[in-house]
C-alpha cells in the first residue's frame, strides 16, 4: 500500500540536530507560548520534544524529570509491536492474511474452536477489530497463561467489526511475532530498530509466560522516542538505511477501521495498524496519562511528550489552538543542515529558556515524631514499616508489592526541596525524589517515580497508638487510593 504523503527531511545522524525555530521556519515567541499554556494547563508536562525538518527545536524538561530518562510509555508500545510485526511480514515470516489461530497448537488452543476465533487474521488483531465487545486485556488478567486466556474467551462478534480497543489482541501480536522469530519482540527489533535508532536503553515488560506485553511495558528516554517519530516522518529510513518498509509504514499510519464510535474528536479519525489517525491529517502512538508521539506529516513536524494527566483530549486541545498556528504561520524554510548532538547555528529555545520545575507540595515543616516504628499488615501499597522521627522526617520500608518488584527498601523523606534517591525494587533501578511537609498532626510524604508519570502521597495520621496511611496516586487504572492501619 502506499500513499502520497509529503516529503521529509531525511538524515543520516543518530542524534538528531538541534536548530533555532527561526532557521527552520518557526517563531521561537510561538513556542514559548504554547510552553507557556502548557505549563499552565495543569495537565503536569514532564518532557517535550519538537522536531521540524529533521531537526530539533524545542525541548524542554520539568525538573526534577529528564529527556535522558527512560519514561514508562504505555500503549505507545503497540506503535513498536507493530513495525515488530511489519519487519516479520518484509521477512517473509508472516502475513496479515494470516489466521490467528495457525500460529498455536496444544492446550494453547480451545477444545472447539469458533467460527468466528477461526476467522481472525493478523490484520484483526493489528486493527483492533477482533470481533470481541470489549478488551480482553481484563478478562485475561496481567499473569499466568495469557495466550491461552485469549484463545480461549467469547468472540462475540464476526472479526472486522466493531472497533474495540484492545489491549489483549496487541499482546498475541507480540507472540506471534517471538513464535515466528525464535525470539522475544524486544530481541527482535533491538538490531533491526532500537539500536540503528540510539534507543539503547529500552527496556520492556515481560508476562509471566516469557512474552513482551506489546500493548504496554516499553520504557523509552524523550530522546529515542522523538527519534522514532522522525524515522516515522522519513517512512522508514534512517542513516541512508530503509529499517522499516515505506509500504508499511504508510499501511500503519492510515485509517484501516472506522472507530468513530470513540467519545473523543482525536479518537474518532480511524485506527491503523496499532497508530492511532487524529485531526488535522496527525496520527500517532499514544499511551496512558499522557504519553505521545504525535506526527505531523504536513508540517514535516513530530512532537513528543511525557505526562501525567487523566485528560489526555485537552493535551492535544491545547496543541491544536497553540502549536498549530505556530507551525501553518512558517514560512517553510527548509533550515539550516546544523550540526550534530546539539551542535547549531544558534540554541535558540532548543536548549530551554527559564527553568520549568514541578516543586514539591508546598506547607510547613511536619510535626516532631517520637522516633517510633510503625508496621503494617502485608497490603497492595506495599507499605511495611514507617519510623517518624524527631526532626520532621521519616523512614518508609516497602516490600515488593508487584509481579515486577522483588525485595524491600527503606525510603526517606524530609521537608524542603525534593531528596533524589534510587528505587530499587525494580530491575533496572529508577531515579525517584521525595520530600515530606505538615499538615496539622498529619505527616504528608510525596514520591515521584520519574520514570513514570506516578506519584504517591501519603498522608500518616496518628490514631491513639496507630498510624492510619491513606495512599493516594496522581493517576491510575482502576481504584487510586487506599487506606492501610498500622498493627
Amino acid at each position: 500500500m502506499s500513499l502520497s504523503v509529503p516529503t521529509a527531511s531525511v538524515l543520516s545522524v543518530t542524534n538528531l540536530p538541534r536548530s533555532t525555530p527561526e532557521a527552520q521556519g518557526l517563531s521561537s515567541a510561538g513556542l514559548d507560548g504554547f510552553v507557556a499554556t502548557l505549563d499552565a494547563s495543569g495537565q503536569e508536562i514532564q518532557t517535550m520534544m519538537l522536531v521540524r525538518h529533521g531537526h530539533v527545536v524545542l525541548e524542554r524538561e520539568w525538573s526534577p524529570y529528564r529527556l535522558s530518562d527512560r519514561h514508562l510509555l504505555f500503549s505507545v508500545s503497540k506503535s513498536f509491536t507493530s513495525m515488530g510485526v511489519g519487519l516479520a511480514v518484509e521477512a517473509g515470516l508472516l502475513s496479515v492474511d494470516d489466521k490467528v489461530v495457525s500460529f498455536f497448537s496444544g492446550d494453547d488452543l480451545p477444545d472447539k474452536i469458533s467460527d468466528n476465533l477461526a476467522a481472525m487474521e493478523v490484520r484483526h488483531l493489528l486493527t483492533m477489530s477482533t470481533g470481541h465487545d470489549v478488551d480482553t486485556v481484563d478478562r485475561l488478567g496481567r499473569t499466568g497463561r495469557m495466550v491461552q486466556g485469549f484463545l480461549r474467551l467469547d468472540v462475540e462478534n464476526a472479526p472486522g467489526a466493531p472497533f474495540v480497543y484492545n489491549s489483549g489482541a496487541t499482546y498475541m501480536l507480540s507472540a506471534i511475532v517471538q513464535k515466528v522469530t525464535g525470539e522475544k519482540l524486544i530481541d527482535y527489533l533491538r538490531p533491526r530498530l532500537f539500536e540503528p535508532l540510539g534507543a539503547t536503553e529500552a527496556i520492556w515488560e515481560t508476562s509471566d509466560e516469557g512474552i513482551n506485553m506489546g500493548g504496554w511495558g516499553l520504557s523509552l528516554n524523550t530522546h529515542s522516542l522523538a527519534n522514532f517519530g522522525q524515522l516515522l516522518l522519513q517512512r522508514g529510513v534512517w542513516n541512508g538505511e530503509q529499517l522499516v518498509p515505506a509500504e508499511w509504514i504508510d499501511a500503519a499510519t492510515s485509517a484501516q477501521v472506522d472507530n468513530s464510535v470513540e467519545p473523543n474528536p482525536d479518537w474518532q479519525q480511524g485506527y491503523g495498524y496499532q497508530f492511532w489517525r487524529g485531526r488535522h491529517n496527525t496520527y500517532r502512538g499514544d499511551g496512558a496519562f499522557g504519553q505521545y508521539c504525535l506526527v505531523l506529516p504536513d508540517h514535516d513536524t513530530a512532537l513528543i511528550i511525557t505526562s501525567a494527566t487523566a485528560d489526555m483530549q485537552a493535551t492535544l486541545d491545547l496543541v491544536w489552538e497553540r502549536l498549530l498556528p505556530v507551525l501553518e504561520e512558517s514560512s517553510g524554510a527548509a533550515g539550516s543542515t546544523g550540526g550534530v548532538d546539539g551542535a547549531s547555528a544558534g540554541d535558540g529555545i532548543a536548549a530551554g529558556t527559564g527553568e520549568l520545575k514541578l516543586p514539591p507540595p508546598a506547607g510547613p515543616p511536619p510535626a516532631p515524631g517520637d522516633g517510633r516504628t510503625y508496621t503494617f499488615p502485608a497490603n497492595d501499597t506495599g507499605l511495611s514499616a514507617i519510623r517518624w522521627d524527631a526532626d520532621g522526617s521519616g523512614t518508609f520500608t516497602f516490600a515488593a508489592a508487584r509481579p515486577w518488584e522483588t525485595g524491600s527498601q527503606e525510603i526517606a523523606f524530609a521537608p524542603g526541596d525534593w531528596n533524589e534517591q534510587t528505587y530499587t525494587l525494580t530491575d533496572p533501578v529508577q531515579r525517584i525524589v521525595t520530600s515530606a511537609h505538615g499538615d496539622g498532626e498529619t505527616y504528608v510524604a510525596t514520591m515521584r517515580l520519574l520514570e513514570t508519570p506516578f506519584v504517591v502521597t501519603l498522608r500518616c495520621r496518628p490514631t491513639g497508638d496507630r498510624l492510619t496511611v491513606d495512599v493516594s496516586y496522581n493517576v491510575g487504572f482502576g481504584k487510586s487510593d487506599h487506606t492501610v492501619v498500622s498493627e
